[in-house]
């Protein structure tokens, strides 16, 4: 789940009335009035808070005739928090980056020879970018190159310069000004997740 959903998530879950709704319609699902009635507020209080939860996704409705009835979506309580959990699982987080890391390596090793020369530029934008990020590496933060430079740079990996510097400029490597370019903050690449 992303940062700004699981922000918006929780804020909407930060009103006792919607926390009460929530546990009410975990025991099933319940129509606007009965919902009024337990909890002894007014049907428009009762809207209000419903649509809030259904903006998250939280609460979903079904008409059955003329009543609305309205359910908790357990999936998307479930995935929220994973997510929190996540977040705070940085044992969790340890291990996907090693499984990252291996990825990589793997990666490097099938589009580079031995001599470090790129065999082909991948096709599939993750294999991209490990293969990008591992060329980059060789440059320098806070240094200005100019073109030329860094075209002979990029030969030493491949031929088509033209192409590899353009992929550094789309995917925030770098950026170029008046003919010169200079490396990103790493938090500025793209990434392959």
């Amino acid at each position: 789940m992303q940062l700004n959903r699981l922000v918006a998530f929780h804020k909407t879950l930060g009103d006792p009335t919607r926390i009460r709704i929530i546990n009410l319609l975990a025991k099933g699902p319940l129509h606007g009035q009965a919902i009024a009635g337990k909890l002894g507020l007014t049907p428009p209080t009762i809207t209000h808070h419903l649509n809030k939860l259904r903006e998250v996704s939280l609460v979903y409705d079904r008409r059955d005739k003329n009543t609305v009835y309205f359910h908790l979506n357990t999936s998307v309580l479930n995935q929220a928090a994973k997510s929190l959990l996540d977040l705070a699982d940085t044992k969790g987080e340890n291990i996907k980056m090693q499984e990252v890391n291996v990825e990589k390596q793997k990666v490097i090793e099938n589009f580079f020879t031995k001599e470090g020369k790129l065999k082909n530029i991948p096709a599939q934008r993750k294999k991209k970018l490990f293969v990008f990020e591992h060329i980059i590496r060789g440059l320098k933060m806070g240094k200005k190159y100019e073109e030329k430079e860094l075209n002979e740079y990029i030969k030493q990996f491949h031929e088509d310069y033209a192409t590899i510097r353009r992929e550094f400029i789309i995917n925030q490597y770098m950026y170029r000004e008046n003919g010169i370019y200079e490396l990103n903050p790493e938090e500025m690449w793209a990434k392959s997740e």
